[in-house]
């Protein structure tokens, strides 16, 4: 009897213990979602100024996408990021084990970047096309209207340099350092979904949320934010210049033109050679986008056959069925994840 009742006690004070580690936790993730809150409010407030006094000052400049893409990426990256990383640094961390890369394995998993993000985003444009046809109109996709308005040079500047480094350190360090404790898995899903609500447009969610879980898998795997930075920078290029480019080389505008007057075969023939080269140059990128896709899922099969893809388990182990409700049901996740949606909701119904 005096054994039983000592097991009972030793069971009961087991599950206080376990009982105060959750709440602990869900403490813990609430004050990352709300630093996160504090720094996404920072952000807009500073894009906001400065949008406001150049359209009293110089209301001219935003005719120049040059310059509308500048007074909105130079206060989050010089203003408001900065006030982000402040608080987010505030919170424990625990630095991710450093790991070798094999030269073969950066090629490799550069393969599986684009043919998952291509992956992604085909589900991403049919999800916000399906959406287009529910409300009667097309999706707005600002963000494709903003890359096609910006010299070569400065969105190389902003998407292909400052970007990756910006993001991954913001999205990637600084998250997963503060949440590998509680286990890899949580710390890669939660930061490819922080990371995709950020983006606060649907066009974006889906392919953000895969990629930046993938490079947050890379970076706990590795513990080197060089090798995620190379590989977004990378993306970021094909993505948001060559591709883009390559579209604007064979004036889609003119060739739907053409189209909409009815089959006129000498229009027709006459556009198709002035602008062979870019169509050549679409369909070998074409070919490009389907060896990716291709590559990637064989690869993600032979991954998964060998038993690749696995987390290890944190210091602190949350229970299954508690991940969840520990991880996001908590004050400030909440509002993080509902600031972010309600932007995307706005954006698809703009």
């Amino acid at each position: 009897m005096e054994e039983t009742a000592k097991e009972k006690t030793g069971q009961e004070e087991t599950a206080k213990e376990n009982t105060e580690t959750l709440k602990d936790t869900r403490k813990h993730f609430s004050r990352l979602g709300a630093m996160f809150v504090v720094g996404t409010i920072a952000i807009t407030v500073f894009q906001s100024v400065v949008l406001y006094l150049v359209r009293v000052l110089k209301p001219q400049w935003l005719l120049n996408g040059d310059i509308v893409l500048t007074v909105s990426i130079l206060p989050m990256y010089l203003l408001g990021m900065p006030v982000l990383i402040l608080l987010v640094k505030r919170i424990p961390a625990q630095n991710v084990e450093k790991k070798k890369m094999k030269w073969w394995q950066f090629p490799v998993a550069a393969v599986m970047c684009f043919g998952l993000a291509y992956l992604a985003n085909l589900a991403g444009q049919i999800l916000t096309m399906w959406i287009g046809m529910l409300k009667g109109s097309a999706v707005q996709n600002t963000i494709l209207d903003v890359a096609t308005s910006v010299s070569v040079p400065l969105a190389i500047l902003y998407m292909v340099i400052c970007a990756p480094v910006m993001e991954e350190y913001v999205f990637r360090k600084l998250i997963v350092d503060r949440t590998v404790r509680y286990g890899q898995g949580v710390s890669v899903v939660l930061s490819g979904l922080m990371f995709a609500l950020f983006h606060g447009n649907l066009n974006q969610f889906v392919y953000a949320f895969v990629l930046g879980s993938f490079f947050a898998f890379l970076y706990v795997k590795t513990g080197k934010l060089r090798i995620t930075i190379a590989l977004h920078a990378i993306f970021n290029f094909v993505g948001s210049v060559l591709s883009i480019k390559l579209v604007e080389m064979v004036d889609l505008d003119e060739y739907q033109s053409i189209l909409s007057q009815g089959t006129d075969p000498a229009a027709l023939a006459a556009y198709m050679e002035e602008n062979a080269l870019g169509w050549a140059l679409m369909a070998l990128f074409g070919l490009f986008v389907i060896c990716m896709i291709l590559a990637s899922i064989i690869l993600m099969i032979v991954c998964i056959v060998m038993k690749k893809f696995t987390f290890e388990r944190g210091q602190v182990v949350i229970p299954r069925g508690r991940r969840f409700s520990t991880v996001i049901l908590n004050v400030g996740m909440l509002v993080y994840c509902v600031i972010w949606i309600a932007a995307i909701v706005i954006q698809l119904f703009a």
